[in-house]
Formats: C-alpha cells, sequence, structure tokens
C-alpha cells in the first residue's frame, strides 16, 4: 500500500508538472521543487548518462542494460505517464483557458510562482550575503529571456528537433518556462496543435530533441547541485521570480475583474502551501 501510495503521489506531480509545462510563464520545474523531486529527478536524469549512455558509446551493450535495473524507473514511469496524460488531456482545455480567461489564468499561476519562490529560497538555508549575487543574476536572466520578441522561424523537422532541445532545458529549470520559450521559437501554437490532433510523427522528432536536451542539460544540473547547492537554489528563486514579468504583463492588460484576479493569485499562492505540505511530508 505504502509504494502504490508512493506512485500514486509521483504520478499527480506528474499531472501538475505536464499542466505547468503546457502554458507559457510556468515552468514543470517549479513544480517539481514544490512537490520536493526536483534533486531526485535531476540525479535519476544523470545516471541515465552515466550508467547507460556512456556505456553505448564504449560499446559495451551487455553492462548498459544490466545497469538499467539500477535507473529510477519508481520515479520515471508514475512521473512520465501524468506528465503525458496531463500534455494530451489539457492541451485544449489550457488553450481555451488562455484565450478566454487569460487574467484570472495567469493571476493563479503569479500566486503560484511567487509562494514557490519562497519555498525554494529555503535550500539557500538563507545565507543570504553569499546568496544574493546568483538571486540577482536569476532574476536579471529571467527579465532578459522574457523580454525577447518572438522570431519568425518555419516549422521544419529540424526547427521542431532543435525546439524540443531548448524548451526541455528551460522547462526543468524553475522559473524559465519552456512553452514561453516556443512562443519566443514561434513553435508553441503549432505544437500544441500537434498535440491536439495526435501527429505522432512530428511529435516524435520533437520528443528526440527533449530526450538529448534534459540528458546534456541535466548533467550541468546535477553538478551544480552537488558543488554549489546554496547558490544554485539563489539562482533558481531570482529566475522565478524574474519570470513573473510575463504573467504580470498578461494580468495587467487583459483583467476585466480585479478582484477575480486577486482571489485567483491567492487561490494559487495558497495551494502552492498545501502541495509542498502534502507532497513533502
Amino acid at each position: 500500500m505504502k509504494n502504490l501510495k508512493e506512485y500514486f503521489l509521483t504520478f499527480l506531480r506528474g499531472i501538475f508538472m505536464g499542466t505547468a509545462d503546457a502554458i507559457p510563464g510556468v515552468s514543470g520545474g517549479t513544480i517539481a521543487l514544490i512537490t520536493g523531486i526536483y534533486e531526485r529527478l535531476i540525479y535519476a536524469i544523470n545516471n541515465i548518462n552515466t550508467l547507460i549512455i556512456k556505456e553505448l558509446f564504449q560499446l559495451n551493450i551487455k553492462k548498459a542494460f544490466k545497469n538499467t535495473k539500477k535507473l529510477d524507473f519508481k520515479l520515471f514511469i508514475p512521473l512520465a505517464l501524468g506528465i503525458i496524460i496531463a500534455l494530451f488531456t489539457f492541451a485544449h482545455i489550457i488553450s481555451y483557458l488562455l484565450k478566454n480567461q487569460t487574467a484570472i489564468t495567469y493571476a493563479f499561476f503569479f500566486g503560484l510562482i511567487l509562494s514557490s519562490a519562497f519555498f525554494v529560497y529555503k535550500h539557500t538555508h538563507n545565507n543570504h550575503l553569499k546568496n544574493i549575487p546568483s538571486l540577482l543574476i536569476g532574476i536579471l536572466l529571467a527579465i532578459l529571456i522574457t523580454g525577447l520578441t518572438k522570431t519568425a522561424t518555419a516549422h521544419t523537422n529540424i526547427i521542431i528537433f532543435l525546439s524540443g532541445v531548448i524548451a526541455i532545458c528551460a522547462m526543468i529549470l524553475p522559473g524559465i518556462s519552456g512553452a514561453f520559450i516556443l512562443v519566443l521559437l514561434n513553435q508553441y501554437e503549432f505544437i500544441l496543435n500537434l498535440i491536439k490532433t495526435l501527429q505522432i510523427n512530428k511529435l516524435l522528432i520533437f520528443a528526440l530533441g527533449a530526450i538529448i536536451g534534459i540528458l546534456s542539460f541535466s548533467k550541468l544540473i546535477s553538478y551544480l547541485l552537488k558543488k554549489h547547492k546554496k547558490q544554485t537554489m539563489a539562482l533558481l528563486t531570482g529566475l522565478m521570480l524574474g519570470s513573473l514579468r510575463i504573467p504580470f504583463y498578461k494580468i495587467t492588460t487583459t483583467y476585466t475583474n480585479i478582484w477575480t484576479t486577486i482571489i485567483s493569485a491567492i487561490i494559487g499562492f495558497t495551494i502552492v502551501f498545501i502541495l509542498e505540505k502534502k507532497f513533502t511530508s
């Protein structure tokens, strides 16, 4: 029963991460941090590099196959299942909400991200003097990225592949939205339509790029968490605070009722405490 509960909670984390990853301005990495699996996820992904990929490059096929037993499938399987189900199930709902309830939707995630930043910063153990430079760098970096304008790129296979590589790196970083990166690359609506219409061949190209991107990027994140955890968490906090630029802009330019917008933000702010308590207790 304990294992079933753990699998179910991991599956729910995947649902929340997949939903967040589909929304410009919100990162699935943020959800992973809130629910207490971020470091485990990064290390588990990095283990694929050290246990499988490295051996395959050295043509140690037998050893690579044997090492698959050491992978964290208890995390990967329910989490990936939740993410995939969320992306395919909520693609239509998210499109509707972003179009018809823009301010309320972004207000909810504004509250969620702001509250999440406090929880992430706790991992720095409040070492303020050493954290301030990393925090400021994160804020400035996020502001610069979210201030970029959309480029007029095509939807060729190579662009779809590269979009997968770049977007997944952003998705795994709390504060930088992979969906927003897709907006900048002029691929967001296109990829969302691929999901809604189940164009598997194009989605596989995007997924291949995402797999290569996440395996490459996880190595850097794993190193930073091992060697410079406090500064890395401060940087991630800064990224989250800086990324508030996106929902703030959407809210202030689309809201029609200030009170429903504020209430939505409060709900988003409060739900983080519930999630953090539920998933990390």
